[in-house]
């Protein structure tokens, strides 16, 4: 399997799985890989961000929405509706945003009632990535279980408890998967 195809299948998987925890009917396999094929060729036609020399700790980029939008029409072809058009932004953003080190810990930034927004469940079902940022160091970093202790000693909505039960939705290992095939793909020579 070539990476273009490789990489639609994450895709289709991320989009299947975030489709399917938003209650939506999910696109066919063939319309999901299409996203991605097409999201692949985005990536391919502006390049994948730099990978890190050594020791280098780099620093979170952003993208504005004059930037992003074009990119996201392209990657939805007819596909898209407001949903959809959703998660592709943030796959956008996953794939092109530069890489970093040190996380910015936003899945435990408190508010001032005590709750942490990026642990809600319901705020948290329209993120592809689930608590983390779509470039959180932490999926290339930590392995599932290292990752899975980390966050659920930072948690403070809903108990353990509620971490446990939603997994999937706050640390989705189908994104887990993709980015660690973005970071790998980085260092590959082009």
């Amino acid at each position: 399997m070539n990476e273009a195809e490789e990489f639609s299948q994450l895709v289709e998987a991320v989009l299947a799985r975030f489709l399917a925890q938003n209650g939506r009917a999910g696109l066919t396999t063939e319309e999901g890989r299409a996203v991605g094929r097409r999201l692949w060729a985005v990536v391919a036609e502006r390049g994948l961000p730099r990978a890190l020399a050594e020791g280098e700790c780099g620093a979170p980029g952003g993208m504005s929405e004059a930037e992003c939008a074009p990119l996201v029409a392209a990657v939805l072809g007819a596909a898209g509706d407001e949903g959809l058009a959703a998660a592709v932004k943030q796959l956008v953003k996953a794939c092109l945003y530069p890489e970093f080190t040190v996380c910015r810990e936003s899945y435990r930034e408190a508010a001032g009632d005590g709750g942490c927004k990026r642990q809600e469940l319901a705020r948290v079902r329209g993120r592809v990535s689930g608590t983390h940022c779509v470039d959180c160091p932490h999926w290339v970093a930590l392995p599932p279980q290292p990752h899975g202790a980390m966050l659920a000693r930072a948690w403070r909505v809903g108990g353990a408890e509620a971490l446990a039960e939603n997994r999937g939705v706050f640390l989705p290992e189908d994104f887990r998967a993709l980015r660690r095939c973005l970071h790998a793909q980085a260092r590959v020579a082009r």
